[in-house]
């Protein structure tokens, strides 16, 4: 770390934090020729504390800027905020939230049930900063793009890109951060990460309280294992690469918290399998049923309270696309599938459904398809690696 002075910048950034930063200011300073610029960086690199400096040097560039920072998550949203308000860079006129509550507006019944959304006409604010933009879509991003407002999107460009489509917002960021900061580097969490993206593999043996790997052969393994889902909660990311696994240990989990019935009941974690923008649901959203009810032509009526929203969504799920449906399992006629959304058990997740998702604890095991590449993997496994805020437990070879 030193302090950069220049161009009225003064500082404590590391060589490609500060570079990064005149890059973007001369973006914005330029007059925004492209209406967007890409930040890169992997974890612990300080990107987060970046956007606090890069903040303070644009309320002198413009003292009446208004920013709207907005993230893929709830959780990651929170986060931002906390990390901005330390860094004593939260301006009044100024907004932090998720990236659909910025530009969509939630339609409501009656009731005050969420039935869908619609995207606002315009944004109260003179500049969009997304955070965890790794996670956006191309259809996402086109929403975005739409206000005709500049935009920096900061994302992880070592992860996964989204699920859907080919879309890869942070697939050549136009700068990047790579120097792991020193504080970063006493984190075990961030040591494993390196380890995942530089190599692919992970050497077992315990990091630092709460992050350990096992290897398969270990005899304290299947025990290990045993007890971490016994002792599941709501903070838990079980992470896998099968659908098959992921069924296996979701029917283990239900059992263990004592439901009987293999068919999804009030109290199961859910996650989302397909975006439905206009009722506000996306791809690896995880929520918890409230109500739902028995199926009628392969459809379960169910009220879920989605982590990400304020307001349970409404609606009707499939019923095959439970990975433990049962009886009922079936195929929906065209007349009901555009009306029809799909959910599983959330309780273990693949890898690639997590990657907008983080937790307390992270229980990982490593699984690698055949036909995945080297670099497809450091990134599987660095991905995985990432979800975990305090505690990992991978199992693997």
């Amino acid at each position: 770390m030193a302090v950069f002075q220049e161009d009225g910048i003064s500082c404590s950034l590391s060589a490609d934090q500060a570079s990064a930063l005149r890059g973007i200011l001369a973006w914005y300073t330029a007059g925004k020729k492209s209406r967007y610029i890409t930040l890169g960086g992997y974890a612990g690199t300080g990107k987060t504390a970046l956007m606090g400096v890069l903040r303070n040097e644009l309320s002198h560039i413009n003292p009446a800027l208004r920013v709207a920072f907005c993230s893929y998550t709830g959780r990651a949203a929170r986060n931002l905020a906390y990390r901005l308000e330390l860094q004593n860079c939260c301006f009044p006129r100024d907004t932090v939230s998720t990236i659909h509550r910025l530009i969509y507006n939630p339609v409501e019944t009656n009731d005050g049930r969420i039935s869908g959304w619609s995207r606002i006409s315009s944004i109260n604010a003179d500049l969009i900063v997304v955070d965890e933009a790794s996670m956006v879509d191309a259809l996402l991003w086109e929403d975005l793009l739409s206000f005709r407002l500049p935009v920096i999107a900061v994302g992880d460009h070592g992860q996964l890109p989204p699920v859907s489509g080919n879309f890869n917002l942070m697939a050549s960021p136009d700068l990047m951060l790579r120097h792991i900061h020193r504080q970063a580097l006493g984190n075990p969490i961030i040591e494993v990460s390196e380890q995942a993206r530089r190599t692919g593999c992970i050497k077992p043996g315990s990091y630092g309280p709460g992050v350990k790997k096992y290897l398969h052969s270990d005899e304290s393994a299947g025990e290990a294992i045993g007890e971490l889902l016994e002792s599941y909660h709501q903070d838990t990311l079980i992470l896998c690469g099968y659908n098959s696994t992921r069924n296996r240990i979701n029917s283990q989990i239900r059992q263990n918290l004592g439901f009987e019935r293999t068919e999804p009941a009030p109290g199961d974690r859910v996650i989302c399998l397909k975006n439905n923008h206009r009722r506000g649901i996306y791809n690896g959203m995880l929520g918890t049923i409230i109500d739902i009810y028995e199926p009628v032509n392969g459809r379960y009526e169910a009220q879920i309270q989605m982590d990400e929203l304020k307001k349970p969504y409404t609606g009707f799920i499939s019923v095959a696309s439970f990975g433990v449906a049962g009886k009922h399992a079936g195929t929906l006629s065209s007349k009901y599938e555009k009306d029809t959304d799909y959910f599983d058990f959330g309780y273990a997740l693949t890898v690639h459904k997590a990657q907008g998702s983080q937790a307390r604890r992270v229980i990982l095991l490593e699984e690698r398809f055949p036909r995945m590449t080297d670099d497809m993997w450091k990134r599987w496994l660095y991905t995985g690696v990432t979800r975990a805020e305090e505690e990992l437990y991978l199992f693997g070879s």
